[in-house]
């Protein structure tokens, strides 16, 4: 039979207790609490508290040199314990300093801060270790490593020139997701920044790699700060038609209708030369990040091009002696088709007609106009009627309960009404002029004789409609844009019902 007394001997032996207490500690935040480690870090503090109670219950304190007429078993186990106790607690500052740097959330802008964090609280604990549990002299061992250390850095002396990525994370000029620029040329995203060197992504995708030593010396721009969004300045150069202010309206509704500029910051537009061949205008703006300022120039090229073209405008080439010659040419610059006509051959959804058939539609269209704040069509509202903006600026507002979102804004050759007009479906949201606006109605009237002459339109509509449909859910992140194929056939049966095909 076990012997009680004995058993309880080994139990409320204190050293079977902090031995047990370590063991069950280390398995609990060290396996089973491995990916969690705020829930990690609360476990430690918990088993390092109760494992510091338990030795100093048992005048065990280790923070202090050991009984001298303890016996050498007696000294080895106290050493032990000692060792533990200092181990667990440079564990639970070590997973405090992570837990708190990932509550700032940059766990890897802070990785080399956090790093020679952790390299200090293990340096403490050794040393730490050495004076308490082998009762060595911790300053005369720390005068004796000087010389070594010394001699260390003269031998690594180019090695640890690198590691001056130190002093860049101390004083923050760039952080991860940063674009910085370079005195000599390079330029890239910050994607890591390590002990040894930063790692930039290029506008190519390449990844460069720069030492710390030579980014510490060099003159760097940071395009990212003091906030994310950028700057953007465009040059439009129009032939001397109109009066610059009238130009310079026009590139107002230009931004104001794009939908890559940040709406909450000011935008410009500025006269920044005239004479005979030209007049020149400068538009400023901001985008979100520099990653979005070559899809944000793409579209207000695009947006100058149709707000000159409603306006009446004609762009200018480069005062040279040939361009000036093009330029002025007496060439109509609208061709000989009328605005409705005009407006058919600008439009993707109805490429697929003949001439004779946008001859014919264009005859039934007609002209409305909105007044700047005039709701153009309510949400959800099933409009019966297919309208292509001639000139002007409208907005698309979705209102869910008492939230609004601005979906989009649309400009001069975009149009509204196509869902309502070909399949019956309501808009995603109230439609708002901005601006004066003017546009050209289509209607189901119009339409209906040329779908009753060639029903195959109802399947070229409803292929582009379910293309447009596809951009659209992908622009607001409702879709990935892989179901056009399957919305074909419902949109084609869904327009032939509607028009009786």
């Amino acid at each position: 039979m076990l012997d009680h007394t004995a058993i309880i001997n080994v139990v409320t032996d204190p050293f079977v207790q902090t031995g047990a207490v370590a063991a069950v500690g280390a398995w609990v935040t060290r396996v089973l609490l491995r990916g969690h480690p705020t829930r990690r870090l609360v476990g430690q503090l918990v088993f390092f508290l109760a494992l510091t109670v338990l030795l100093l219950y048992h005048a065990i304190v280790p923070y202090e040199p050991g009984p001298a007429n303890a016996s050498t078993l007696q000294r080895v186990f106290i050493g032990i314990a000692k060792v533990i106790w200092w181990t667990n607690a440079a564990w639970s500052l070590i997973s405090l300093v992570r837990v708190f740097l990932i509550f700032e959330r940059q766990p890897r802008q802070g990785r080399l801060l956090q790093d020679l964090v952790v390299g200090i609280i293990y340096v403490g604990a050794i040393l730490s270790v050495v004076a308490y549990v082998f009762n060595a002299p911790v300053g005369t061992l720390i005068a004796t490593s000087g010389a070594v250390a010394i001699m260390l850095g003269l031998a690594l002396q180019s090695t640890l020139g690198d590691v001056s990525g130190i002093a860049l994370n101390l004083a923050r000029p760039y952080g991860i997701g940063d674009w910085i620029v370079l005195s000599n040329g390079i330029e890239g995203k910050v994607i890591e920044t390590n002990w040894r060197a930063t790692h930039l992504l290029s506008g190519a995708n390449d990844l460069v790699v720069v030492p710390n030593s030579d980014l510490a010396k060099a003159r760097l721009t940071n395009l990212s700060s003091p906030e994310r969004s950028h700057g953007v300045t465009l040059t439009a150069r129009f032939r001397p038609t109109a009066p610059p202010s009238a130009m310079a309206d026009v590139m107002r509704s230009v931004l104001l209708s794009s939908n890559s500029r940040l709406p909450d910051h000011e935008s410009t537009v500025e006269v920044v030369s005239l004479d005979a061949s030209a007049i020149e205008l400068e538009l400023s703006f901001r985008v979100e990040d520099l990653a979005a300022v070559a899809k944000a120039k793409s579209e207000v090229f695009d947006l100058i091009y149709r707000h000159a073209k409603a306006a009446g405008l004609t762009l200018s080439s480069p005062s040279d002696g040939l361009a000036v010659a093009v330029a002025h040419t007496d060439e109509p610059p609208f061709g000989q088709h009328t605005t409705p006509r005009r407006l058919l051959d600008a439009i993707a959804l109805f490429a697929s007609m003949t001439e004779d058939e946008k001859e014919a539609l264009a005859s039934t269209m007609s002209r409305r106009t909105f007044r700047k704040g005039e709701i153009v069509a309510e949400q959800d509202a099933v409009l019966s009627s297919l309208m292509i903006i001639r000139s002007g600026v409208v907005a698309v507002i979705r209102r869910d309960g008492i939230r609004e979102t601005e979906l989009g804004r649309l400009a001069p050759g975009d149009f509204l009404g196509e869902s309502g007009l070909l399949t019956g479906s309501g808009e995603l949201g109230t439609i708002q002029a901005l601006t004066f606006v003017v546009t050209y109605e289509i209607t189901q009237q119009g339409l209906a004789p040329l779908m009753q002459d060639r029903p195959a339109i109802a399947d070229e509509l409803a292929s582009l409609l379910s293309k447009r449909n596809a951009h659209e859910q992908l622009r607001l992140g409702r879709s990935d844009g892989s179901v056009v194929a399957k919305a074909v056939p419902t949109l084609r049966a869904r327009i032939r019902h509607l028009f009786d095909l």
